[in-house]
């Protein structure tokens, strides 16, 4: 009730400031709230009624923010080439006269892309990147072939825009959208970095069907098992990183493995693993770090039209506190 609360204010704190014509802080309060909005949203309480207001709630956000802006959010139509279409948001970096790098971003299970949008927003605006947001629902329904063709629909939408470099082009799969990642990258080789699974989930599941057929399950080669393993990877034929543990496919145990195994093949690849934060309310993901994280990572791989350094990379970004970044709102 407390972050709904909060994110409330922040909301009513950004329209005061907006009706000043201050821009930047309606912006930072609105921002606020968003992020406010998805703690609410991951710790609800299931005796409210108002829990489920949420995503709408953070939608409304989304459509005020877009008045601070100079970069529109725009809703795009993907025609695939069975006649079916798909649905996305795209946010531009932000100069329509430089070609940025992009990343396609696909949402956990369940999870709608105005709600991934909602969470990203904080972290990609200004970053000189643009983010193309789809749901797993949108890409998932499809068999695992048309998934791919229709990630790669999307990806020529995206290489074809003037204000797009399509040699910097990356994809984010959340949650079990980790596996479309890594499958879509392997299908494509025109991507150039993914946050992904590094095929771990069906590596293990082709793996388990092989023991079971064979009833082999005590006869493990360690040695063959580590190639393959760093096979799956290198098939994607991009730089990757795997996030391991939370909400995410991929065991720690598992990520450490495969890294430990790509790295004696010299094949690249990260592992990032978020910190989970401890409250009264419950147990939460430390989703502002690791988000930051991700996308610095991103930025590392992709480079950015800020000019600027980017921040480096490494797990050191997943281990701190939640961050106070939201204002008190004395409305």
């Amino acid at each position: 009730m407390k972050w709904r609360q909060l994110a409330d204010d922040q909301c009513r704190l950004g329209e005061l400031d907006f009706s000043t014509n201050a821009c930047g802080a309606a912006t930072e309060a609105w921002l606020g709230a968003l992020t406010a909005f998805e703690v609410a949203r991951r710790l609800p309480d299931q005796d409210d009624p108002l829990c489920e207001d949420v995503s709408a709630k953070i939608k409304t956000v989304i459509c005020k923010l877009e008045l601070s802006q100079p970069q529109k959010i725009e809703r795009v139509i993907i025609a695939g080439s069975d006649g079916d279409e798909l649905t996305a948001y795209y946010l531009p970096a932000g100069n329509r006269d430089v070609a940025a790098p992009a990343v396609i971003c696909i949402s956990m299970e369940e999870e709608s892309e105005t709600v991934l949008l909602g969470r990203l927003l904080p972290v990609v605006i200004g970053r000189g990147m643009s983010v193309f947001v789809l749901s797993h629902e949108a890409v998932s329904k499809h068999s695992r072939g048309h998934s791919q063709i229709l990630l790669s629909d999307c990806f020529d939408h995206l290489s074809v825009r003037p204000d797009v470099d399509a040699a910097r082009i990356g994809v984010y799969g959340e949650g079990s959208s980790a596996v479309l990642a890594s499958e879509f990258a392997e299908s494509d080789h025109r991507v150039a970095a993914a946050v992904c699974d590094g095929g771990v989930w069906n590596w293990t599941r082709r793996q388990a069907s092989i023991a079971w057929m064979t009833k082999t399950t005590d006869l493990v080669d360690e040695t063959l098992v580590s190639a393959r393993r760093a096979q799956s990877v290198r098939r994607l034929g991009c730089p990757a990183l795997v996030v391991a543990g939370g909400r995410g496919v991929v065991s720690v145990a598992e990520a450490i493995k495969l890294q430990t195994d790509c790295i004696a093949a010299h094949i690249d690849l990260d592992v990032a693993m978020p910190r989970v934060i401890r409250s009264s309310d419950g147990h939460i993901e430390n989703f502002v770090t690791s988000d930051e994280c991700i996308f610095n990572w991103l930025e590392h791989q992709l480079g950015s039209t800020k000019g600027a350094q980017s921040t480096r990379f490494g797990q050191d970004h997943l281990t701190g506190p939640f961050p106070p970044h939201l204002r008190e709102a004395n409305v």
